[in-house]
Formats: structure tokens, C-alpha cells, sequence
């Protein structure tokens, strides 16, 4: 009976469930999403008693700064004077790209050094070999299977063989472990001993208590208290180090991923809130579906009133006539579900391609299974509760002797469920807007630097001993404008310390300064202007000791003229010259002090500035001479542009996602609208056919029908607007440089949810104005 009914009311029918099936088909896409970011680090064995060591660093003016990054000497003093932990392991902050070489084939790999515990503590299982030995000895390696396999015929033929790394070191393969899962937040193709890495020439700053390189994870002892734990580690670097206030407390690995962003030691936000949003979102979306439902079936309450007087009749029970418009309900429901599911498999690879995620539909899982039937139920009793309970309620003896009329009540409620959704709508188009004008802004400001023509290679194998040679073979082709180098990266610069000195410095203060190393030719490459001085030069011998600095540095040591004067890191030299701010990290934010010191010999990156429309014959010369200096190593470069937009690929994954979600939205609450509107033109027939035989207008009749539901469309906005303005305020908070929330977004969300309305109200509007009113009053 209830697949008659819909197949009877066909076009109603049609609209529930196309609505219902979009409404799902988005809340299955971002609920897969939000269950894989919510899987992230949760597969360890020992997930409940792994911890990251985090540290607190004040500053004065009551500045701090919370770091993942923490001293060399700490795990060994943590394993060893507290009883609560049973493992401590270090790990390298970032990935090492290095070149793996077997015979004739070579390959570059991406990992990590760490400690020989570093397999008994987490849970990435090896295929062969033994967790507790395999980085047990120096220049030994473990490498994934995927690796394994691409040097190998078998993985278990690559144990015990012996790879060239950099084409300087020879490791042997001591282990093969399964690939990383996609859902952990370390991601890595091989591992080596970080003692290794410790001992290299050069290192022995990570060794000293000052420095912050290395991550350490501890596995305590099952049943540790916490909170005691925290407030016995807190002074341990203190003890060690003088200088500024350092804190040391722990968070749990399994919060690592989503609880990213500490404020005072404290986590504040982080992936957490893009999950919490775009959970709230699947709600909403999957709530304005389920409100044109419960819409369009109260609003044919009338045509529905005597069947409901004849079944109570015949002796028909309330419970009973509930159960049976609950079952037309679950049966839009589910077929709607079934729909979604197509619809879901045919987007799920361009929704992998945006989000850059590797989910997978498994119907198979009995948790996505029960997840999905959720949602189904739940739409059913959502959309077909009140309908239910409302159509029961009528009394025959009402029903089958007159025309039922809506009470107020009913109409009341349907007029709130139109202005929910289109207050849903309005503020998915406000948010839509100001993500992308936040995108804009970052990508068009001035972030003191040219990003734009900026190609860089990483200097490896024997380009550090030619670095000269190439420089000047570089700065000879046709198209290059000028080269330097870097020790790293400068849109992301990671080195930072406490211990730069300088005339009249408080004994007490301590400011984290961002360092980093750098070749001459720094600021005309990469567009850095400068505000006072100069830039390194040849001419100058005692530049080898002297700094450049911005302008936040020369602020905070509170220099007034500062070319000429002393200053320490390292070594001791002047500051030649002082360099306008520029964003050496992301957005998010405030502008760190900077100090560049000159030192080629140690550069990581070969950047070279090219002239627009000169990057194709560039790239071509470039890899010509790198690779006859460089032959073993592969030609790779990266432009600096490209490296910026990575920053904000979160922001812009947001952004896409918002506002295809907010088009969605907005296309369900239209078609919510449209089979309003057409009811009411089907119930109004008979007046509108008077109205015209009296001489009322085609505009007036459509002005008529369309007014009741404007007003409701102007009253939700005045309802999303302020909201609008509240949520994305604190939103664009979260940023250290932001844009500001001009008035034309809120005006161009009210306009298009208006004119959105108006189009869609218009069609049925017009066409029922334009009908023959002999048509109309002539039959009932």
C-alpha cells in the first residue's frame, strides 16, 4: 500500500526522494571522510599508553610558543630517572628523501631515523625480521614492502642485501615492514638508526640540551598517572639549559593528528574543527531533506484526511495508521539510500581527488553497514515522525463530513521549517564566500617575497663540492636571473633558536629568533626587499660573520638603527643589513623574527630565478649541467609557487568542499520549494481561476502565490546573516594575516537566496496564472 501511494502522487513522490537521495549521498561522502580522519593513529597496538612529548616555551611579554620539537639528551634522561616510562623514542621531525641504489637501479625513497625501540612501540608490523633487533646496529635499514618490491622480485629476497644511500653510505637491510597505513600521521618508506644520523659530521648540535630537532614518543607503563607524570617532566629541559622558561607535558599519539594547534600549552584547535564542521554540515544537509519531506506531507494533509477517516472507521488504531506512514517514509527512505549509494560510487574517485583521501565504500564492513542504515532509519523517523503522529490525530467524524483545513499550528510549522532550511542555505553561502576571499587573499598578497619564477633543486650527492661551479654555469644560461641557496625552504622555515646575543640584551629575555643559513645573491633571488643596508657581498671578506635580519627581529632586540651593530648566533659578527617582514611560515601565523646568516658550504636547496616565459628551455639547461656534475642523482626541482599553494591545500579542499555542500543545499530547499509551490497552486485552482474571470493580472496572481514564501526566505536571512557574521569571525581568527568580511558577501547571500526562491517559486507561479480559468471552474 504505501508503494501504490507513492507511485499514485508520482511527481511528490519523485521530489522526496530525489531530495532524500542528494541529502544522503553528501552525508555518506563527508561521513566517510570524517571516519577516516577520525581513524588517523588509532591502529597501534599500544595506542592507549603512547605519548608525544610537547614543550611549552615562554617568552617575554607573556609570548610562548608550544613545539613538537625537542632536545637530543631527553628520551635517554626521561627512560632512565622516570619509572612510568617503558620506552622512549626519538624520531626525526620531517621525511629524508634520500637516493637508495641496488646495481644499476636507483630509486628516491622518503623516511625516517629513529630508535631501535621504534618497532616494539608502534605498531607497523615487519614482514621479516626481528622488531627488537633490526636497527639494533649502525648503517642498517628497514625498508616497506612497496620498496622492497620495486628493487626485488620477492620482498624476502631484499633482506640482507646492501643499498648505496646518497651514493656515500652503504646500509644493509636488516628488515622489511607492511606499508604505512594511509590513516597514520608518520608516513615513511625505510628507517635508520637516528644515531646514525646524530654522528654525521656537522650534527653535534643535537646533542645540546638548546636545540629542538627531534621528536620523542613515550610508551608508559599501563595504569601512569597523567596528570602526575605531566607535573614531574615539566622542568626537565629547565634543569638542563638556562635561558628562557621551557615546559615540558605530554599528549596522547592517538590526538596527535586532530589536536594540532596548542595556544599556552593548551590544545586550542586544530584538524579537529574541520571535522567538527563539516559533521555538522552532513546534519544539516541530510535535516533539509528530511524537512521537504515532513513539508510536502503535511501540506497534503487535506487530500490524505479521509482516507485516515475511513481507516479509523473500519477500525483502523491510531498505532496502527502511524505504523503505516512511517512505513511510506522508510520506504522513501531506503529507496532514496539505495539511490545514494550509486550516486556516492560514481563521485567517491573525484571526491578522493579533491580531498586527497583513499577512501573506499566497503559495503562489506559491518560499521559502514550499520552506519548507513542509521542514516536510512534516521531519515525515515526524522522525515516521517510528525506527518505521522499529524495525520493519525484526524477525527472521522470531522474529515468525512468536510474539508479538512490546516490549523495553525501546521502551518506555522511548515513556514519554520522553510526559513530553517534557508537559513541553512544563507549560511553555507556566507561561509562559501568568506573561505574563498580568505584563498584569495592569501594568494594574491604581498607576502614580502616573489614567489612567482622561482625554481629550486636540493643540493645532494656532489653538488656541495661543486656548488660554485654549478652556480656560475647557472647564472650563464639564457633565462636565469640570478641563483642562491638555503638550508631550507624559506616559505617554511623549521630552525629556530634562543641563543642570538646582541649588545644591551636582558639576561632574562628570551626570544625565539627563526634561523637560517644562506648563500650570497639571497634577496635579490628571492625578491626579499631590503628596508635598510645591504645584502651580502664578495666585496665585503667579513661578510662570513655577518647577519642579515627583518624587521620583527630588529624590533624585538629593540635597535633603533641596526646596520652596524653586534650580533652572536654561531658566531660573532654585524648586522649588514635589515630585510623587510616576510611570511616565512603560514598565515596562521604572526611574523617571527628572523636572522640569516651567510654559509653555502651547508645549504640543503639550489634556487634559481627565471625569467617569465623562460621556465621550459631553464628546466632543460638545468637539468643538462646538474646532471653531468651530478650524474647518480635523478633531476628533480619544485617551483616555489607551487610550495605555497601546499600550505593552504587544507584551506582549499574547505573551500571546494563548501561550496559544492552549499549548492547542494541550496538545490534540496529549492526543490522543498517547488512542490510547496505546487501544492499550493493545485490547492488554490479554483480561486485563481475566479480571480481571473474578476480581471486580476498575471503579476498579481503571481506576486500572490510567491509572497507568503518570500517573506519567509527575507526572514531567514535576517536570522543567517548575524549568525553568518559570528561563526566566519571566528573562523578568520584562527589567522595571524587575514582579509576582512567585506558587506557585499552579505549581501550577495542575500540576494541569491532570494532570486534562488524567486526563480524557483516563479515557475509554477506563472504557469498557473497563465491557465484557462474555463478549465478550472469547470470541474471540481
Amino acid at each position: 500500500m504505501a508503494f501504490r501511494n507513492l507511485m499514485r502522487h508520482k511527481i511528490f513522490s519523485l521530489i522526496n526522494i530525489a531530495g532524500l537521495a542528494l541529502g544522503m549521498t553528501c552525508s555518506i561522502l563527508i561521513l566517510l571522510w570524517v571516519k577516516d580522519e577520525l581513524s588517523f593513529d588509532r591502529f597501534h597496538k599500544h595506542q592507549p599508553e603512547l605519548y608525544r612529548v610537547m614543550q611549552l616555551q615562554h617568552y617575554p611579554g607573556g609570548d610562548n610558543l608550544t613545539v613538537s620539537a625537542t632536545p637530543g639528551p631527553l628520551a635517554e634522561v626521561l627512560e632512565q630517572e622516570f619509572p612510568e616510562v617503558k620506552y622512549a623514542v626519538r624520531s626525526t621531525t620531517w621525511e629524508w628523501k634520500q637516493l637508495f641504489a641496488y646495481h644499476d637501479k636507483s630509486l628516491k625513497v622518503s623516511g625516517r631515523y629513529t630508535d631501535p625501540e621504534f618497532f616494539e612501540v608502534f605498531s607497523f608490523p615487519l614482514l621479516y625480521g626481528d622488531p627488537a633487533q633490526v636497527l639494533r646496529q649502525p648503517n642498517s635499514v628497514v625498508i616497506s614492502e612497496k620498496v622492497a618490491r620495486q628493487f626485488f622480485d620477492a620482498p624476502e629476497e631484499a633482506m640482507g642485501q646492501m643499498f648505496r644511500i646518497d651514493n656515500s653510505k652503504s646500509y644493509k637491510v636488516t628488515g622489511v615492514m607492511q606499508d604505512v597505513p594511509k590513516n597514520s600521521s608518520m608516513q615513511f618508506d625505510y628507517v635508520m638508526p637516528v644515531d646514525d644520523w646524530i654522528k654525521s659530521p656537522g650534527n653535534e648540535w643535537l646533542k645540546d640540551w638548546g636545540s629542538n630537532a627531534l621528536r620523542t614518543f613515550l610508551l608508559l607503563k599501563p595504569g601512569s598517572d597523567i596528570a602526575a607524570f605531566n607535573k614531574k617532566i615539566r622542568p626537565v629541559v629547565q634543569d638542563h639549559h638556562d635561558g628562557y622558561k621551557k615546559e615540558l607535558f605530554v599528549q596522547p599519539f592517538g590526538d596527535m593528528y586532530l589536536y594540532d594547534d596548542f595556544r599556552g600549552g593548551e590544545v586550542a584547535s586544530g584538524r579537529i574543527e574541520n571535522v567538527r564542521l563539516f559533521a555538522v554540515v552532513a546534519v544539516f544537509i541530510l535535516v533539509i531533506a528530511c524537512i521537504n519531506f515532513m513539508n510536502l506531507a503535511t501540506a497534503r494533509s487535506a487530500k490524505r484526511a479521509k482516507e485516515v477517516g475511513v481507516r479509523k472507521v473500519i477500525g483502523a488504531s491510531k498505532p496502527e495508521l502511524i505504523r503505516q506512514f512511517l512505513v511510506e517514509s522508510m520506504l522513501v527512505s531506503f529507496l532514496a539510500l539505495f539511490l545514494s549509494l550509486n550516486l556516492a560510487g560514481m563521485l567517491l574517485p573525484q571526491f578522493n581527488d579533491l580531498t586527497g583521501k583513499f577512501i573506499q565504500l566497503d559495503l562489506t564492513d559491518p560499521s559502514m553497514m550499520a552506519l548507513l542504515l542509521g542514516i536510512a532509519v534516521l531519515a525515515g523517523l526524522l522525515s516521517g515522525s510528525y506527518p505521522a503522529f499529524f495525520l493519525s490525530s484526524f477525527k472521522p467524524a470531522v474529515v468525512l463530513k468536510s474539508t479538512v483545513r490546516m490549523g495553525t499550528g501546521g502551518v506555522l510549522l511548515r513556514k519554520g521549517l522553510v526559513v530553517f532550511q534557508f537559513i541553512l542555505s544563507a549560511l553555507l553561502i556566507i561561509s562559501t564566500l568568506v573561505v574563498y576571499m580568505q584563498l584569495h587573499y592569501i594568494r594574491t598578497k604581498n607576502i614580502g617575497m616573489n614567489r612567482e619564477n622561482l625554481i629550486y633543486v636540493p643540493m645532494e650527492g656532489e653538488l656541495q663540492n661543486r656548488y660554485e661551479v654549478v652556480k656560475r654555469e647557472l647564472e650563464d644560461v639564457p633565462g636565469i636571473l640570478s641563483v642562491t641557496s638555503a638550508n631550507q625552504n624559506p616559505l617554511m622555515i623549521g630552525n629556530s633558536t634562543g641563543d642570538v646575543n646582541w649588545r644591551g640584551k636582558d639576561p632574562d629575555a628570551g626570544i625565539l629568533f627563526s634561523v637560517m643559513t644562506v648563500d650570497y645573491d639571497f634577496a635579490e633571488t628571492m625578491g626579499v626587499t631590503l628596508k635598510e643596508g645591504r645584502d651580502f657581498s664578495r666585496e665585503y671578506g667579513t661578510d662570513t660573520a655577518a647577519f642579515l635580519v627583518n624587521e620583527e627581529a630588529a624590533r624585538l632586540m629593540q635597535m633603533q638603527d641596526p646596520v652596524g651593530e653586534w650580533l652572536q648566533w654561531d658566531v660573532e659578527g654585524h648586522i649588514v643589513g635589515v630585510m623587510r617582514n616576510f611570511h616565512s611560515t603560514s598565515m596562521h601565523i604572526p611574523t617571527q623574527p628572523l636572522v640569516l646568516r651567510l654559509r653555502p658550504e651547508s645549504e640543503n636547496l639550489v634556487f634559481a630565478r627565471v625569467a617569465p616565459g623562460k621556465t621550459t628551455e631553464v628546466l632543460t639547461a638545468m637539468e643538462q649541467i646538474l646532471k653531468r656534475h651530478n650524474p647518480v642523482f635523478p633531476f628533480e626541482y619544485r617551483f616555489m609557487d607551487q610550495d605555497f599553494e601546499m600550505m593552504y591545500k587544507t584551506e582549499a579542499i574547505m573551500g571546494q568542499l563548501t561550496k559544492y555542500f552549499a549548492g547542494i543545499a541550496i538545490f534540496i530547499s529549492c526543490l522543498g520549494l517547488f512542490g510547496l509551490a505546487l501544492f499550493t497552486a493545485e490547492q488554490r485552482t479554483k480561486e485563481i481561476g475566479v480571480r481571473k474571470v474578476l480581471g486580476a493580472s498575471v503579476s498579481g496572481i503571481v506576486f500572490m502565490l510567491s509572497k507568503d514564501f518570500l517573506k519567509l526566505v527575507f526572514f531567514a536571512n535576517l536570522i543567517a546573516l548575524p549568525l553568518g557574521w559570528y561563526f566566519m569571525s571566528g573562523w578568520l581568527n584562527d589567522y595571524a594575516d587575514r582579509t576582512e568580511m567585506s558587506w557585499w558577501i552579505f549581501v550577495v547571500a542575500f540576494v541569491s537566496t532570494v532570486l534562488i526562491a524567486t526563480v524557483t517559486l516563479s515557475f509554477h507561479a506563472i504557469r498557473t496564472a497563465l491557465a484557462n480559468p474555463v478549465t478550472s471552474l469547470r470541474t471540481e
